[in-house]
């Protein structure tokens, strides 16, 4: 019955292909699916479809009739979605379709994320595509494939497949911006063994877990002082230190660009302290509560005991572990000198996980500047290092420098403040858009990036807006009408 709803909302083809998308599961790196569900529709529609080396899908479709001189349009999404869930909601990514809802001006999706991010782009393309009313020039569909874990389509994306004159890119998250600029990024992985060692009958083991932070992008949001739930949790391993506490497992947070919404931790204490564990517990816990209840209305953290019976890291290798995950930098690191409110440099602890005294620490380092990327990357790499963790840098990819002057931002701005009787805010962004892999490739290629309005992308909060969805379309097709012309 809801997807109906969703069917029925404006523009109704619109809809109908993202609501046909996400009836296919397309995780990161697991696009088989959806990448024989979009070839099967640019086939259907005896419109030449061709696949790359890597999976990138290129659909090509003539100008209608008038625009057969105006420059070639590149239109640009990517096919994967961020998978994330509730801990309580069972849900299989690989095998189910999402489940969606609307709630008032918003679709979101029933406590998994709703992959609007990028699937309103391609659905948007394909809604143009099937189109025999919408005025536009000769259009490359282009549909990359793991934007979200490493943009291994875009990095894959031979010189001359494209011959395109300019990109629009439809995976940007507010539908007042225009992005001309964005961030690049590194991954910054650490790993270790510990040696264990087992328990006495003299200590209880007690686990401590945060739930119900809002988490979101690892880029967009991480100038929002939003809590991150392994630093959090590092917080108070910190301020059990000095009473002998040894470290278990512990297991937080999950993909790279999302920032951790949950982390749990189990370590082992003497019987003599546990109630000065609790006392430093309830301390502690009312400090961080009172800090986040603007921001983190839904955070909890959880304190239970039992019976210690695991092996442990011994209490010198606990200290140099928590110590190491104390002092790695969270958050914003550089704000731009150059662009107001942009952040230059961040980075995002996005996974820390210890089992069996297997230890990865793993990380999302991201700047518009290289220089600063690297400069980030390598001060986490001191910190990691001098714990005696093995660190690995991998995934590099460009930032996206901006152009100002280009035609296609002009003709983008105009019908914008047509439309809208305002300006756009013309920016760049703090996330890894695929434009700069692309522009690396094409450099001549003139590229924007915008889309509508959505909220919490990479967090099971994820909603898109119907009305902004709606402005969006109407925009993009006046674009399209208004491409300029070959010189």
């Amino acid at each position: 019955m809801i997807n109906q709803e969703i069917r029925s909302l404006e523009p109704h083809k619109l809809w109908n292909f993202f609501s046909d998308l996400n009836a296919v599961p397309r995780p990161s790196k697991k696009e088989e699916k959806v990448r024989e569900f979009i070839k099967n529709f640019g086939n259907s529609l005896n419109l030449e479809t061709l696949e790359d080396r890597v999976g990138n899908i290129l659909i090509k479709k003539p100008a209608t009739s008038g625009l057969e001189t105006k420059k070639k349009v590149v239109l640009q999404s990517h096919l994967d979605m961020v998978c994330q869930k509730n801990n309580d909601v069972n849900f299989d990514f690989d095998s189910e379709g999402i489940k969606m809802q609307i709630e008032g001006d918003w679709v979101s999706a029933v406590g998994t994320t709703l992959g609007a991010d990028n699937g309103i782009g391609v659905a948007s393309i394909m809604a143009i595509l099937a189109s025999d009313n919408i005025e536009h020039p000769d259009i490359e569909a282009l549909f990359t494939i793991d934007e979200e874990t490493g943009m291994t389509g875009a990095f894959g994306l031979e010189e001359g497949f494209l011959s395109g004159d300019i990109l629009l890119n439809l995976d940007t998250e507010e539908d007042d911006e225009i992005d001309i600029g964005c961030a690049g990024g590194i991954d910054v992985s650490a790993f270790k063994t510990y040696p264990l060692e087992a328990a006495n009958s003299h200590e209880i083991s007690a686990k401590l877990e945060i739930i119900g932070l809002h988490g979101g992008h690892s880029g967009m949001d991480i100038h929002k002082g939003l809590g991150n739930s392994n630093k959090l949790v590092s917080r108070f391993l910190y301020a059990f230190l000095d009473s002998g506490i040894k470290v278990e497992s512990f297991d937080g947070g999950g993909l790279r660009n999302a920032i951790p919404r949950e982390a749990t931790v189990k370590f082992v204490i003497s019987n003599e302290k546990k109630n000065t564990i609790e006392s430093i517990f309830d301390r502690l816990r009312k400090d961080i509560v009172e800090e986040f209840k603007n921001i983190e209305e839904n955070l909890e953290i959880l304190l239970s005991w039992e019976d210690s019976q695991n092996q442990t890291l011994t209490k010198e290798d606990t200290f140099t572990f928590v110590s190491a995950l104390t002092a790695l930098h969270n958050g914003v690191f550089r704000m731009s000198p150059e662009i107001a409110d942009l952040v230059e440099a961040s980075n995002n602890i996005a996974r820390v996980e210890l089992i069996d005294g297997k230890a990865k620490i793993l990380c999302l380092t991201r700047s518009s500047v290289e220089s600063s990327k690297l400069w980030l990357a390598d001060s986490l790499k001191s910190v990691l290092s001098l714990a005696g963790m093995n660190v690995e840098f991998s995934g590099s990819y460009p930032g996206w420098k901006p152009n100002p002057d280009s035609e296609i931002l002009k003709t983008a701005i105009k019908i914008y403040q047509d439309q809208n009787l305002e300006k756009p805010m013309v920016m760049a962004c703090h996330a890894g858009l695929e434009c700069g892999i692309i522009g690396e490739k094409y450099p001549e290629m003139e590229m924007i990036s915008f889309g509508p309005t959505i909220k919490g992308a990479h967090s099971p909060k994820e909603k898109v807006s119907i009305s902004s969805v709606q402005k969006y379309w109407i925009y993009l097709l006046e674009i399209l009408k208004n491409i300029p012309a070959r010189h």
